[in-house]
C-alpha cells in the first residue's frame, strides 16, 4: 500500500507561524496530468526523505503564464504573472523548486522584470544538492547496469545551461549513460515547446517528437530519462507509436532517484 504523503500548503504554514525553507511550485502538468502527478509524488517523497521543510501553494497556485507568452499573448502572460508575484511576495517566498523547466525558466528569468525576484532551481539541481550533502542516499538498485539515455529539455539545457545536474544524478544509479547524437547544447526539441503542445502539428513527413524518439531508440535503451513533463508526454507518445513501450520506459530523473532510493 502506498504511503500517504503529507504536503503542507503555504497558508497552513503561515497559520502555524512556520516558514518553509523552500516552495515547491508544482505546475499545471504536475497538478492535473495523470502521468506528471507521478513525478510530483516522486519529488515530494525525495523532499520528505531529506527532511526539507517545504510547502506548496495548493489551490492558490496558478499557471506561470508560459504557454500564453509563447503563444504570443503577452497581455495574458503579464496578468497571470502579476497575480502570482503578488501571492508569492505576500508569503515572502525566497526559494522555489519546480519539476517543470517551463515554469523554472519563466519564474527565474521573466518574473524579475515584473517584481518577482526569487531564487529558482530545477528539481534535478535540488536533488543533486541533497545527495551531495548526504541528506538522501542512493544505491544503484534495480537500474544498475541498465542503459539510460537522457533527453535535454530545451528550457533546462539551452535555455538555462543546466546539463550536469541530471547527468550527475543518473551517474548515481550505476547505470550505463549513453548520449544521443544530438545532446546537451546540440539537443533536439521534443516538439512541445513554444505552446506547440496545445495545437496540431503542421503537415510534413514527420513530427518532431517521432524524430527525437527514433534518435533515442537507436541506442536501444531500457530507459529514456528526462526532466520535463512536456518532454515526458511527447517521448512517451513516440515510444508508443513505435511500439517499443514494453522494451523502453520513459521516466523522469526524480522517479529514477526515488525508485533507486526505495522511496
Amino acid at each position: 500500500m502506498e504511503k500517504e504523503l503529507v504536503v503542507p500548503t503555504m497558508a497552513e504554514c503561515l497559520a502555524k507561524g512556520e516558514v518553509p525553507e523552500i516552495l515547491f511550485w508544482v505546475g499545471c502538468a504536475g497538478s492535473f496530468d495523470d502521468r506528471a502527478k507521478i513525478i510530483t509524488k516522486a519529488i515530494v517523497r525525495i523532499l520528505t526523505k531529506a527532511e526539507v521543510k517545504f510547502a506548496v501553494l495548493g489551490t492558490e497556485e496558478s499557471c506561470t503564464g508560459d504557454p500564453a507568452k509563447r503563444a504570443g499573448n503577452e497581455f495574458l502572460f503579464q496578468m497571470q504573472a502579476m497575480t502570482n508575484i503578488q501571492l508569492l511576495n505576500g508569503y515572502e517566498v525566497k526559494k522555489i523548486v519546480t519539476g517543470c523547466p517551463h515554469c523554472f525558466n519563466t519564474l527565474k528569468n521573466e518574473y524579475p522584470e515584473l517584481g518577482g525576484n526569487f531564487e529558482v532551481i530545477h528539481h534535478t539541481q535540488l536533488i543533486q544538492q541533497l545527495l551531495d550533502s548526504g541528506r538522501i542516499k542512493v544505491e544503484g538498485g534495480n537500474f544498475s547496469g541498465k542503459k539510460i539515455t537522457f533527453h535535454d529539455p530545451c528550457y533546462l539545457g539551452r535555455g538555462n545551461d543546466v546539463y550536469e545536474a541530471p547527468r550527475a544524478l543518473l551517474g548515481k544509479l550505476d547505470a550505463a549513460l549513453v548520449e544521443m547524437k544530438r545532446s546537451r547544447a546540440n539537443g533536439l526539441c521534443c516538439g512541445a515547446g513554444g505552446a506547440q503542445m496545445f495545437k496540431e502539428a503542421e503537415k510534413d513527413n514527420k513530427e518532431v517528437n517521432i524524430e527525437r524518439t527514433e534518435e533515442a531508440l537507436e541506442l536501444q535503451p531500457q530507459v529514456i530519462a528526462t526532466g520535463c513533463p512536456f518532454c515526458m508526454t511527447m517521448l512517451r507518445d513516440g515510444v508508443k507509436l513505435k511500439e517499443q513501450d514494453q522494451a523502453t520506459e520513459v521516466l523522469d530523473v526524480a522517479e529514477l532517484i526515488a525508485k533507486a532510493a526505495d522511496l
